[in-house]
């Protein structure tokens, strides 16, 4: 029996990780066999890698991670994930949900950074195998929202980034919703918990029916 394989997307401090993790006890407390995972830093080796990807800071140079390498980070830590986490959870039955999965490379490293998405969407093929969610949950909010939930000193490097960036993140997953609009549920993520949650309860159980 095939399982279920949910994703959560959106920009940082959306409230995107909250909802997937009401959502997970929702469904576990239902009696569904739910496996808990996100992006990066699921597995071991990729903790490794998350640190390299968001906090690792040069010793003997000002020129950070490159783009083409933070690509190939994250790239590296989506396979892995794959193989020894999602895979396996959906060849059993379960239900998978992950926070964040390919569509944040292609926001943020395509739409965001400008590579080259034809390239980017290559790369995630090799490294997921052409695994897609069957349900991707973007909550959606404004740059303001997002800027405001962040707390003082609490940023890693990607939430460092100027508001540029995010504003054309944000359009990026404007972009992917609209080519994927079978697989993508959008919720406006400026309401309040229960009213997000309600709407993404009601979305997965569709789904799941």
């Amino acid at each position: 029996m095939a399982g279920f394989f949910i994703s959560f997307e959106g920009i940082d401090k959306s409230g995107k990780s909250t909802q997937a993790a009401r959502l997970v006890r929702y469904l576990q407390e239902a009696g569904r066999e739910v496996v808990f995972t996100h992006e990066p830093g699921g597995t071991e080796l990729g903790q490794e890698l998350r640190h390299l990807a968001l906090n690792w800071k040069p010793q003997n140079s000002q020129s950070g991670v490159d783009p083409t390498a933070e690509i190939f980070l994250f790239a590296a830590d989506r396979a892995q994930h794959v193989a020894e986490i999602i895979q396996p959870a959906l060849e059993e039955g379960k239900i998978v949900v992950t926070d964040r999965y390919v569509d944040s490379t292609l926001a943020y490293q395509g739409y965001g950074r400008g590579l080259d998405l034809d390239q980017l969407e290559k790369i995630q093929q090799i490294a997921t195998g052409g695994l897609l969610p069957d349900l991707t949950v973007w909550v959606d909010v404004d740059l303001a929202t997002s800027r405001g939930r962040l707390a003082p000193g609490g940023a890693d490097r990607m939430e460092s980034e100027d508001d540029a960036l995010f504003e054309s993140v944000r359009e990026g997953y404007g972009h992917l919703s609209l080519a994927s609009p079978n697989r993508f549920l959008k919720v406006d993520g400026t309401r309040t918990i229960d009213d997000i949650f309600e709407e993404i309860r009601n979305g997965v159980e569709a789904r799941l029916a």
